[in-house]
């Protein structure tokens, strides 16, 4: 068992089951946790910027991805 940070509720994660940095959720506040240390498991709270900008960061590598495959694709009709 390990203690949500905003709450203080005892939140069920099974340490043999979880990794550190694997997210997890609070069933009473629902505020989204991350785990910090798995021997003891202890939780913080993951601030919901932080996930923003991955997402963000995520959807960009993506465009940028389509932006070089569309390149690629425009270098062969040319040649």
């Amino acid at each position: 068992m390990a203690t949500c940070p905003e709450c203080d509720a005892e939140v069920e994660v099974d340490e043999f089951d979880v990794d550190k940095g694997d997210l997890v959720s609070c069933p009473d506040c629902g505020a989204n946790l991350e785990v910090s240390s798995i021997a003891p498991v202890e939780l913080e709270t993951v601030d919901d910027e932080d996930e923003e900008e991955e997402e963000d960061d995520d959807a960009e590598e993506e465009s940028d991805e389509e932006l070089d495959e569309d390149d690629d694709k425009d270098q062969d009709v040319e040649d």
